[in-house]
């Protein structure tokens, strides 16, 4: 009897003691946790001793076993901070979810003491250093998901022996390196396999091969070499290959068709692949997604592709294939069958020939088609509006001619159209006015005539417009400058336009660039254009414009470039064009300009370009600034300027001697009065003989080429490419809905800003489309400059969005004012005159958006990680994923009224436009003045 009761006391200290030690370690996890994840009033605010652990937020205990952790699982709960070493006392866990936080430094060794262990989910933090080696100990495991962290160095082959119950491995978007071990062939109940997006090289292990149950094999955008094994052809539940974004070669089986019979997803774009695709490909019937862009296949295009009826998307882009006027063309006709179809891409190839009228009869599902820079020829079928669910329409660089069918007018869906570079003739139909959904419409470079149709004023969601180098005339419809929407650029240039810029042009107040070069404009410019306060570009030379420069001009602070060349515009050039500081190209040359070059020009730092040459300018040339330097400024053809940098060959500019006498001035002009007499009576004469037997001349206009400021699409595999496989290396910052990194655009060496949405993460779809419409509407210079969009799908089959913006090579605010290293410098810390600058650039762009944006835009996230430096530190306003665009009515009330719209953003928030948010922001020590 004794025995029994001291065996009830033991079993309950026991299970007391346990207890306590599954507490201390959820307290010791809490305690590693610091910054915004341990202060949010949400994600821990149960974990107190107010109640038992067991019922804390996150945490799950088995009831077979009492008071011991078997769930822990707060994944997107803002959590940042270590992992504690503590998480390995909690030796009864069998799940552990802390996926999409903000975890840092390495996973901790004790790990590998959670013998019970199924679940390990970390994926989506920051966490960094190798796999620990122990981990092999976690026996029980079936899942692993690591992706998107900043771990590195060899994956152990030891898991490959050891985790033989491992069901999916996801070690994609690391740092990895070396080669993927053979041993993972021995994981005989591997479903899934992801590696991609790491910097593995070598040979793809045929071990793999072995492991029948596999389903997932996600090995792309890596550098692995050499030939896809064999073996991985014989995975009948094989459903998804993507090893695209490699070095691999070889080519596809003659008998693929006999092979992988539950594929569905087949990647092989981006590599060394050759040879032809095989027609047995056609008998892969479960096959939706067929991606083989970016290699050197050749030859014919299978004629049966539309045997694959589950085919969704057929990307064959940027490959060696053909067609041409006798054959290659009838796979067009068979993927008539493909009834799901959503994406074709053929662009960057060799088809030749007739476009083919049966391509008017693919899926009406079809979204995306892709035919630029082929040898295409022949016109566009009349029946291509029977294609009413296309988005995108691309047939530039091609050698299509006949006109624009009136049909096109039936794709109301049509977001994106692209025609330019092509030999297209006759008239706009006026039916492009019903694609009200178009953001881009591009059908420069080719043979366009008669008018702009009016009904383009329609199209109230334009972002950019380029009929350039046509031959339209007529002149440019009002509707067209009262579109709102433009906000990239408005390019009409070389044409034969005619007619005056109406008092419209004002209304353009988005409008980022404005090019109407090459036209036969005539009229003044309207004082109306200083509206445009956002304009960068304005480019209005080789037309017959006059009178003077308007004084409007000066309004528009962010002007980088204006060019009036070869008009007939005269009078003097106005002192104020020296305030417009963002100026860098100023060219007036061939005009009438008269009067003194202004002064103020030499304070223009940024002006790099300056010409005004051939005009009747007179007196001293500045000697400051751009007037230094021969290479970027030229006044020649004024006859009557004098003084400045002695390599200009000017005559020194007279100085009238003040201190002579009355009587000796008086003097001086009866001896130089009747000898100037003389002297002018000569020259008249001479003058009157040299225009009596002057030929006249014409002086031929001179075409300026200019680079169009197009923004191409981007793919996704592009922005891949550019960030190296959107490697830790390029990654400028990370938020809740996605991440930022560093981007060369390798067909213009650009560098560029790429936001990646992460789609998992609820609300980052909203976020994408919220600040796609924000910017849509704004152009200022302290705004943070959109260059592009991709929206697409990953070679995972998974739906990708991502922005791509301008570099700020300085990075956040947040940044300079919490500087990482103790040690202040001038090199990394603001000066008080910087810091002033930043807060007028800050408070302009709210200025903008809250009174000069139609319709007004709140920003609702305002912060130092949002607010982006350039080289000169000047400020730009970022971030707009969760603004809000006000109604008409609304921003008119709220003009009106004191109260809040609602709390939105970051916690600690202060509402746009308050003098605290930027004193705050600036002057941290301000904190104690500012607590009324």
């Amino acid at each position: 009897m004794r025995l029994l009761a001291l065996s009830i006391v033991l079993c309950v200290l026991t299970a007391s003691t346990a207890s306590g030690s599954d507490e201390a370690a959820l307290l010791a996890f809490k305690a590693g946790l610091s910054g915004r994840g341990s202060s949010s009033p949400t994600a821990l605010a149960s974990w107190n001793g107010s109640t038992s652990f067991c019922n804390w937020d996150g945490v799950t205990c088995d009831r077979r076993t009492p008071a011991r952790v078997v769930a822990l699982s707060m994944p997107s709960s803002n959590l940042a901070g270590t992992l504690s070493p503590a998480i390995g006392n909690l030796t009864f866990l069998r799940w552990l979810n802390l996926s999409s936080n903000e975890l840092h430094g390495e996973i901790p060794p004790s790990v590998g003491r959670l013998r019970r262990l199924q679940v390990l989910d970390m994926a989506d933090n920051l966490l960094s250093g190798a796999l620990p080696a122990n981990l092999t100990a976690c026996v029980s495991l079936r899942i692993l998901r690591l992706r998107r962290n900043q771990l590195g160095g060899s994956i152990p082959a030891e898991l490959g022996n050891t985790l033989t119950r491992l069901q999916k491995l996801t070690l994609s978007n690391n740092s990895f390196t070396g080669q993927i071990p053979a041993s993972l062939g021995n994981l005989s109940s591997m479903e899934q396999l992801s590696m991609s997006f790491n910097n593995l090289e070598g040979l793809i292990p045929s071990s793999l091969g072995k492991v029948a149950g596999l389903q997932y094999l996600f090995l792309f955008g890596n550098s692995l070499s050499g030939e896809l094994p064999t073996p991985l052809y014989n995975l009948s539940s094989l459903k998804m290959l993507q090893v695209d974004h490699n070095r691999l070669h070889g080519s596809i089986p003659s008998d693929i068709g006999a092979m992988l019979p539950s594929i569905q997803v087949l990647g092989l774009d981006s590599n060394r692949f050759s040879g032809a695709i095989p027609p047995s490909l056609t008998n892969l019937s479960t096959l939706s997604y067929l991606y083989l862009t970016t290699n050197n296949f050749t030859g014919f295009v299978p004629p049966t592709l539309g045997k694959l009826q589950s085919l969704k998307q057929l990307y064959l882009g940027r490959n060696q294939l053909e067609a041409d006027i006798m054959e290659g063309w009838e796979f067009i006709t068979s993927l008539s069958n493909c009834s799901q179809l959503q994406g074709l891409v053929l662009a960057e190839n060799s088809f030749g020939g007739q476009l083919p009228t049966s391509i008017a009869n693919l899926s009406t599902t079809l979204q995306q088609l892709y035919l630029e820079n082929n040898r295409i020829s022949g016109s566009i079928p009349e029946a291509i509006g029977k294609l009413v669910g296309l988005n995108i329409l691309c047939l530039s660089y091609n050698s299509i001619s006949g006109v624009i069918p009136e049909s096109i007018g039936m794709l109301a869906n049509l977001v994106d159209m692209a025609l330019y570079n092509t030999n297209l003739s006759g008239l706009i139909p006026s039916s492009v006015g019903n694609l009200t959904n178009l953001n881009r419409l591009a059908i420069s470079n080719s043979n366009l005539e008669g008018p702009i149709p009016a009904s383009l004023g329609k199209l109230t969601n334009l972002f950019l417009l380029d009929l350039s180098a046509n031959h339209l005339n007529g002149s440019i419809p009002k509707e067209i400058f009262e579109l709102q929407s433009l906000s990239w650029f408005l390019d009409l240039s070389y044409n034969s336009l005619s007619g005056p810029l109406p008092s419209e042009v004002g209304t353009l107040v988005n409008l980022n660039g404005m090019l109407l070069a090459g036209n036969q404009l005539s009229g003044q410019i309207p004082d109306s254009i200083g509206n445009c306060q956002v304009l960068e570009s304005l480019y209005l030379q080789d037309n017959s414009l006059e009178g003077g420069i308007p004084q409007s001009l000066s309004n528009i602070k962010g002007l980088a470039v204006l060019n009036l060349t070869m008009n007939k515009f005269s009078g003097r050039i106005p002192d104020t064009i020296g305030s417009i500081g963002s100026l860098q190209q100023l060219s007036l040359s061939h005009n009438n300009f008269s009067g003194p070059i202004p002064a103020t020009l030499q304070n223009l730092t940024m002006l790099w370009q300056l010409d005004v040459s051939f005009n009747n300018l007179q007196g001293k040339v500045p000697d400051l600034g751009v007037f230094t330097n021969l290479t970027h400024a030229s006044v020649a053809g004024n006859d009557n300027l004098c003084g400045g940098i002695p390599q200009l060959h000017l005559p020194p500019c007279l100085i009238l001697d003040v201190g002579k006498t009355r009587k000796q001035r008086l003097k001086s002009l009866k001896i130089a009065l009747p000898t100037t007499g003389t002297i002018v009576l000569l020259v008249s004469a001479i003058i009157i003989i040299m225009l009596h037997h002057k030929k006249r001349k014409q002086q031929s206009l001179v075409t300026t080429q200019f680079i169009e400021e197009q923004y191409q699409r981007v793919s996704y595999y592009t922005l891949s490419r550019g960030s190296d496989e959107f490697s830790e290396v390029n990654l400028l910052g990370k938020g809740r809905y996605g991440s930022v990194y560093r981007c060369t655009l390798e067909d213009e060496g650009a560098i560029v800003a790429v936001k990646v949405f992460n789609l998992q993460q609820s609300g980052s779809a909203k976020s994408f489309e919220a600040e796609c419409e924000a910017l849509k509407r704004v152009r200022h210079r302290c705004l943070i400059n959109i260059i592009t969009c991709c929206s697409s799908i990953d070679p995972q089959g998974q739906e990708f969005k991502a922005l791509v913006f301008e570099f700020m090579s300085n990075g956040s605010l947040d940044g300079w004012i919490h500087p990482k290293s103790s040690n202040l410098t001038p090199c990394n810390t603001l000066s008080l005159l910087q810091r002033l600058n930043i807060t007028v650039d800050i408070f302009n762009a709210l200025d903008y958006l809250h009174n000069h944006c139609q319709p007004p835009i709140i920003h609702c996230d305002l912060k130092p990680s949002n607010i982006l430096l350039a080289e000169d530190k000047s400020a730009k306003v970022g971030d707009f994923g969760i603004s809000r665009i006000l109604p008409k009515s609304t921003a008119t009330t709220l003009q009106n009224s004191k109260s809040s719209i609602g709390i939105r953003g970051s916690i600690g928030y202060i509402a746009p436009g308050s003098s605290k948010f930027v004193l705050l922001c600036l002057f941290p020590q301000s904190l104690p003045l500012l607590s009324d």
